[in-house]
């Protein structure tokens, strides 16, 4: 199977914009940005040209953010925090399409209800994509010759995770007949957007503040995007390991058995060589920062705790050591000891991560 589509016109219109853009916006930047900072850039337009062309639907997810970002910066629509609502809604409105998709009788992956759960889910992507951008030109705002990726906090990162999460489920509609498999992986969506919203209402998140010294460093736009798509093919791993593990007449409308098994597999792979990434490029900034790679930090002690699991995962999947069954279990473990990696560590623990707190 070739990985890439032939190259049609556009497609060569895509490919020259994103490059082009990328380089100008490097070049108008490199006052703003760092050398980490440019590095981060060009690899996020390097990804977008490359997915673009293999996946042209989001040739349309960046043409639409792009139209959203400048009508929204026009003052024509909402803010960073109108788009993060309706984001929000949209998601959280996918995932009961899904459910009704998954529980309808006779349900096909291309029904309606189906395909409406998936186009809900992309307006989301689109809207929580905006978000983001918008909130990065709102740190420009505040701290004017500076832009900082914005996932500097746990509402930040908890926005970054919903969309990137339901974005990989997408990618995955392409690849496989799994519509009907979406409920699973929007339901962890659902549960970060509903932590989003309290931390929002309940603790004033969603304002953006000045950046903290210690993360002051274009090492931030490396190591934690990194992480979170590590995170959020986590979750995706474990929301199909728990379909997996339904009784049979729960499973008739789902992906054969051996489809999910092969979906838990490569999301834990991809999640496995994010996260080894995340870790490194995290212990160079730590040397720079607090002059040594290892400090034994609670955040670093329970990423380490998640390297390993995955890590004697794969090697168990690998070597037939282990039944698809109990594979499908760990990978729903294994997203409970991320989870508190991801934030319980933030909330209960104290420690050089500590402002990562809320």
């Amino acid at each position: 199977m070739i990985f890439f589509d032939p190259l049609r016109w556009l497609d060569r219109v895509w490919l020259a914009a994103v490059l082009l853009l990328t380089a100008l916006l490097a070049a108008l930047g490199r006052q703003r940005l760092d050398g980490y900072e440019l590095i981060a850039l060009g690899l996020a337009g390097a990804a977008l040209a490359l997915g673009g062309w293999h996946w042209r639907a989001l040739q349309a997810l960046a043409l639409g953010t792009a139209l959203l970002v400048f009508f929204s910066l026009q003052g024509v629509l909402p803010g960073s925090q109108g788009a993060v609502l309706a984001m929000a809604a949209l998601l959280l409105l996918a995932t009961v399409f899904y459910a009704l998709a998954w529980l309808a009788p006779g349900a096909a992956p291309d029904g309606r209800v189906a395909r409406t759960a998936s186009r809900l889910a992309f307006g989301g992507v689109l809207l929580g994509v905006t978000a983001t951008l918008l909130r990065g030109w709102d740190s420009h705002l505040i701290a004017p010759g500076r832009v900082y990726v914005p996932v500097s906090n746990l509402y930040e990162v908890l926005l970054v995770f919903a969309w990137a999460t339901t974005l990989l489920h997408l990618a995955l509609e392409r690849r496989w007949p799994v519509r009907l498999l979406g409920v699973w992986p929007m339901a962890v969506v659902s549960a970060a957007v509903a932590f989003l919203l309290w931390t929002s209402a309940a603790r004033g998140a969603q304002a953006v503040q000045p950046l903290v010294p210690a993360l002051q460093s274009g090492w931030m736009a490396l190591h934690v995007p990194a992480n979170l798509i590590g995170y959020a093919a986590f979750a995706l791993a474990a929301a199909v390991g728990l379909a997996r593990l339904l009784p049979a007449r729960w499973q008739q409308r789902l992906p054969p058995l051996a489809v999910m098994d092969e979906i838990i597999y490569r999301a834990i792979a991809l999640g496995f060589a994010f996260f080894t990434t995340a870790t490194i490029l995290g212990a160079l900034w730590a040397a720079e920062a607090w002059g040594g790679y290892w400090s034994w930090d609670p955040k670093e002690t329970w990423a380490l705790i998640v390297w390993l699991n995955y890590a004697a995962w794969l090697h168990a999947h690998l070597s037939r050591r282990v039944s698809a069954r109990a594979a499908a279990a760990w990978a729903l473990v294994g997203l409970l000891v991320t989870t508190f990696a991801f934030l319980g560590v933030n909330l209960f623990l104290s420690g050089l991560h500590s402002y990562g707190r809320l």
